[in-house]
């Protein structure tokens, strides 16, 4: 058996997220039928993540298996070939079979974009908010960097024991009228990102407390009805697997 990488763009806009689910349109169910159709041969594949629906990706990785060894600049035309117009393979490379999209990560960066002009273009990939403070921003994203539980600031799901991520950076950047979030960690909780940025807006609107977001990044907390901001603004940017 031969292992193949992927490294995958997309517009979530129109799919139920990243992972196969029954009556739904999703990332992962594209990509598996048309490896089965031009592999000739039922194909699945491991995502390094599964983006909810709506979150887009400039550098989504997954991983399949092939009996057969394959011509990478040939196959990805025809896996592109067969793929609808909003999801595009970039790279297609054998790699060793050890590797793994999700457990050989090392590291994971996320853009949140978001706009405060009401006429700009781009709505499927940017969620609109009024004018905020970016120093405010700056300084609840800096309190995220570290290791912290992120218990507070995710969906909670009792399955999961580890809720504990390390994050590298985590900084708002400001070019006129977009305002972009990018952080980037080890791993992250499902919806963690959506709740540290809708939070972070929050603080900067002066709509909550910034020391009871420190409180709960401090003292983590189970089931926190707190501030989520919507998919459409997330992008997976890249993931990493060197040290």
């Amino acid at each position: 058996m031969y292992r193949y990488k992927l490294i995958i763009q997309y517009d979530g806009t129109r799919f139920h997220g990243w992972q196969i689910q029954k009556n739904h349109n999703t990332i992962q169910k594209e990509i598996e039928k048309s490896l089965s159709d031009y592999l000739s041969n039922i194909t699945t594949i491991v995502g390094a993540g599964r983006t909810d629906s709506g979150v887009h990706a400039l550098g989504q990785v997954a991983h399949f298996d092939s009996k057969k060894k394959l011509n990478s600049s040939i196959s990805l035309k025809a896996i592109n070939a067969r793929l609808p117009d909003d999801i595009q393979i970039v790279k297609c490379k054998l790699v060793d079979k050890t590797f793994h999209a999700r457990f050989s990560a090392k590291k994971r960066f996320y853009i949140y974009r978001i706009r405060t002009n009401t006429f700009l273009l781009d709505h499927s990939f940017t969620f609109k908010t009024n004018l905020v403070d970016i120093d405010l921003l700056n300084q609840a994203a800096e309190a995220i960097k570290g290791r912290h539980d992120f218990t507070s600031f995710s969906k909670f799901n009792k399955k999961i024991d580890n809720r504990v991520c390390t994050i590298y950076e985590s900084v708002w950047k400001q070019k006129d009228y977009i305002l972009n979030y990018h952080i980037c960690g080890n791993r992250f909780l499902h919806h963690m990102v959506r709740y540290l940025v809708g939070t972070m807006i929050e603080i900067a609107r002066k709509r909550y407390n910034y020391n009871d977001f420190l409180e709960l990044l401090n003292d983590p907390k189970e089931n926190v009805h707190i501030f989520k901001a919507p998919s459409k603004g997330l992008i997976l940017e890249k993931i990493v697997y060197e040290d």
